[in-house]
């Protein structure tokens, strides 16, 4: 299996920044909640809430997601799935809800956090942010703020690797 660094450290504080910008020219700060979707995309709106305090000295609230209930593949991933609603500290009804997640693929992903935001609030808006877009799409879904676009084939993988998790802080192509 060959693996190709895409992104070293320095290119993925930068593209930290550069989607914490965005964010910040395109949104009222004080109507946005960033949603991580675990596991890597907390750690990523984490990341963009300390950019955009840094930036901005205001303090974005985060919330973290767990979609495994609101997957269309869950029927291969148990027998009998756990089925459980997403619990949120903040009331999302009338925000703008910002997605975040490391990589964008097929959408399915980006499908079942709506699916399950939808489940428990009425936001405003909701947006995505993601480190990496690497195509191919099977459902109607695009980013609004992205790291980086990536062409790939189908049969190559993008994996994202994050200190909080990895031990490690890079992006390759495998």
């Amino acid at each position: 299996m060959k693996k190709r660094v895409l992104f070293d450290e320095v290119m993925i504080s930068r593209m930290i920044t550069r989607i914490a910008n965005e964010i910040i020219e395109q949104n009222k700060l004080e109507e946005i909640v960033l949603v991580g979707i675990q596991t890597r995309g907390i750690y990523i709106a984490k990341r963009l809430k300390q950019k955009i305090g840094e930036i901005e000295n205001i303090n974005i609230p985060v919330e973290s997601l767990d979609i495994k209930f609101y997957r269309d593949d869950l029927e291969k991933q148990s027998f009998e799935p756990e089925i459980t609603t997403p619990k949120f500290k903040l009331d999302l009804n009338k925000k703008v809800v910002i997605i975040v997640d490391d990589v964008l693929y097929t959408g399915r992903t980006v499908r079942a956090a709506i699916d399950a935001i939808m489940d428990v609030s009425r936001p405003k808006a909701i947006r995505l942010a993601i480190l990496v877009d690497r195509g191919h799409r099977e459902l109607p879904i695009r980013a609004d703020h992205i790291g980086k676009n990536i062409p790939t084939s189908k049969k190559e993988n993008v994996k994202v690797y994050l200190k909080e998790v990895d031990k490690s802080e890079e992006i390759l192509l495998i």
